[in-house]
């Protein structure tokens, strides 16, 4: 995604003119699972705040009444009977086994000399599923008939499966041909796009795109595009990475010597 000077494309424009749980538990199993969930694309790089800028309340800013902090049986149940977002068809859930928990969960199972690959992986997931270790890591939403979609992330059940990011995108970017009226249709909404996000949100208080708790990358953070918003508390997710390392080395169940 291009990160934008919209501030200055806008004064031209101006101017010129559960614990993580499926709904039920029958329903769980219909759930994309994924196992070892890839590692967030994003960064604690330093952040500056601009001249005379205060911090701004971003642990308060929401994206379509999503906030970070929120726990995964809010925010599921608010977009679970549709309304202007709602799940999308596939794959709206995916739950995650950290990696951590699921090697330890994998030594156990070897040492009740299960091998097969499909019979260890079934092992794995059922052992994690009964002690909570398998949560829903993403919600993916949509909202018919605008193109704009939602990608909330979720940490583990170790630090209560809460949002620490969420991912907005919409298509004012998409081009559908060269010709001027396509650039002209496209500046327009972008524009747009661009007057309604300063109007929610008030100027950036960092670069032209950034709204910024303090100057600590690890505090809550919120980026704007072209087109797309991600809200971030980096510093949620890293607590709860080096929780769940943590407790997976108290709680890995070694064999019990004796000496």
């Amino acid at each position: 995604m291009k990160k934008s000077v919209f501030l200055v494309m806008l004064c031209s424009f101006v101017c010129v003119c559960t614990p993580a749980r499926a709904a039920d538990d029958d329903a769980f199993l219909s759930y994309a699972i994924e196992d070892d969930a890839p590692a967030a694309d994003i960064t604690a790089a330093p952040v500056y705040m601009n001249a005379d800028a205060a911090g701004a309340s971003v642990a308060n800013f929401d994206i379509a009444g999503i906030m970070l902090g929120m726990s995964f049986d809010d925010v599921y149940s608010q977009f679970k009977g549709g309304g202007l977002y709602a799940p999308t068809r596939k794959d709206s859930i995916i739950y995650t086994i950290n990696p951590e928990w699921k090697y330890n969960l994998d030594y156990e199972c070897r040492q009740q000399n299960i091998f097969v690959p499909s019979e260890l992986e079934n092992c794995i997931r059922s052992m994690a599923q009964s002690r909570g270790l398998m949560y829903a890591s993403e919600l993916h939403l949509e909202r018919a008939g605008t193109g704009e979609t939602i990608a909330v992330y979720f940490t583990s059940n170790a630090t209560d499966n809460v949002v620490w990011r969420v991912v907005y995108n919409n298509d004012v970017d998409d081009m559908e041909g060269d010709a001027e009226k396509f650039e002209n249709q496209r500046q327009k909404k972008i524009l747009a796009f661009w007057q309604n996000v300063l109007d929610k949100y008030g100027a950036p208080n960092s670069g032209t795109d950034k709204w910024i708790t303090t100057t600590n990358a690890y505090d809550p953070v919120m980026t704007a595009y072209y087109g797309a918003l991600e809200l971030v508390d980096a510093g949620r997710n890293a607590t709860d990475q080096a929780k769940n390392v943590s407790d997976a080395r108290m709680n890995f169940k070694s064999k019990p010597y004796a000496f």
